[in-house]
């Protein structure tokens, strides 16, 4: 069926309770490859509780775009099979804790119609919350509908993405992705055939399972928080991106990043098949 518009814009939900512990917080991290080496103690601090000398087990930062996997404002009939991640903007208001229990409170922000062979975008906002009522992360995401668009809603409309500096980048970081990446990623929450189906890919139109749009934002997490970010979470304020091609589990990622003061900006590219798979990256540190 067509999206209902303007209907569609009252979708929300409210205080629906979540709840994780340190175990999704460290499968989440092995997810986006931390502790491939098992010897660098600064990944470990995010994979690992040290029992011989204890240490605090870190959050990654954008573990909280998975904390409340499956937070929605309600049911849009979509077609699942081209139904793709467009961009992510987080905005932490404070560190994540390591175990929490939670409410989530979602609601649709827009719906943008790009035309029949377009496809649509559909803009959605998550605020997770502490038992107290405290905002712990706001999460603003879009979805990218290729084969929803023309039900006759607006074209125009959607926020300006933030521009990367044009000067070379300041400093360049190659992060591998595991072959089995996507089957380890997905343990996470998102458990969509497109990343680990083989006749299910060929059926969206890519010759082979492809990873996570989602994963490769937390790589770009990665790339900043061991360059510019000291390993340390806190240090996080806001982490956005667009994805713009997908990666495939086996390649390498090359972020590259600008550091002007608290603002890193960054983008992603896959060197071998010469495409950028990430456009328009910002970190604000403070």
């Amino acid at each position: 069926m067509p999206i209902d518009y303007p209907a569609i814009l009252d979708l929300k939900t409210e205080a629906a309770p979540y709840s994780w512990s340190d175990r999704e917080v460290m499968l989440y991290a092995l997810g986006i490859g931390m502790g491939s080496d098992p010897l660098n103690e600064r990944e470990l601090q995010f994979v690992n509780e040290a029992f011989a000398t204890p240490k605090p087990l870190k959050v990654v930062p954008t573990f909280a775009s998975v904390c409340v996997w499956g937070a929605r404002p309600g049911f849009i009939d979509l077609n699942r099979v081209m139904v793709l991640d467009g961009e992510r903007d987080i905005t932490f208001h404070k560190p994540i804790p390591v175990a929490a229990n939670v409410t989530a409170d979602a609601r649709v922000r827009g719906v943008f119609d790009k035309g029949e062979e377009k496809g649509a975008i559909i803009q959605n906002e998550v605020v997770v919350k502490d038992w107290e009522g405290d905002k712990i992360v706001t999460i603003a995401s879009s979805t990218v509908a290729r084969g929803d668009g023309g039900f006759g809603g607006p074209s125009e409309g959607m926020p300006e993405p933030h521009q990367v500096p044009r000067r070379a980048p300041d400093r360049s970081v190659d992060i591998p992705i595991r072959p089995d990446q996507a089957l380890l990623y997905r343990l996470s929450g998102d458990r969509n055939p497109l990343h680990s189906d083989p006749e299910f890919a060929r059926k969206a139109g890519f010759p082979k399972p492809i990873l996570h749009g989602m994963c490769t934002y937390g790589l770009t997490c990665r790339a900043v928080l061991q360059t510019y970010a000291d390993y340390d979470p806190s240090a996080f304020h806001r982490h956005r991106a667009r994805f713009s091609a997908p990666v495939f589990p086996g390649e390498i990622i090359t972020v590259n990043l600008w550091k002007d003061g608290d603002s890193i900006s960054f983008e992603a590219h896959v060197r071998e098949r010469q495409v950028t798979v990430a456009r328009n990256g910002q970190t604000l540190l403070g």
